[in-house]
């Protein structure tokens, strides 16, 4: 799909450009570090999406899903020499659109910094986390976890 400014979109996993975006999420705030196999491990068991742009991947975001109830957005991101171009909307869009992802009855996405994007399609916080809980292994990609 091409959108404005040259960039295209594109939704086939067999596209995505791992060390790209390897190299963004090892330096992103939510996994540092993380080793570029679990990347890889990640983005096969996920519906992705990219953005591209002269053949270089710009842009990325997937959902881990069971296609059927639930789905978890994650790994948002968009260079930052591209940003300011509704790339993030337009992945996230996409996703919201997908023909595997209609009918499910809950979405979730942990965010630090992109909050309004998210509340202009559409995404609330949590009315009642108190309900939420979760196991985390902040340490896990620098082996120190046990």
């Amino acid at each position: 799909m091409t959108l404005a400014g040259g960039y295209e979109l594109c939704d086939d996993n067999a596209a995505m450009q791992l060390d790209a975006i390897h190299g963004y999420l090892a330096r992103s705030y939510w996994s540092p570090g993380v080793p570029k196999d679990i990347v890889a491990r990640a983005i096969a068991n996920s519906l992705c999406v990219g953005v591209f742009r002269d053949g270089a991947q710009v842009g990325f975001a997937r959902v881990v899903t069971d296609r059927a109830t639930f789905a978890y957005l994650a790994d948002v991101y968009v260079l930052e020499e591209h940003r300011g171009h509704g790339l993030a909307r337009a992945m996230v869009a996409h996703l919201h659109d997908h023909p595997e992802l209609q009918g499910l009855r809950r979405w979730m996405l942990a965010t630090n910094d992109a909050h309004g994007l998210y509340a202009s399609l559409g995404w609330e916080a949590v009315a009642e986390p108190s309900k939420l809980m979760m196991r985390h292994f902040p340490d896990v990609y620098s082996g120190s976890a046990t």
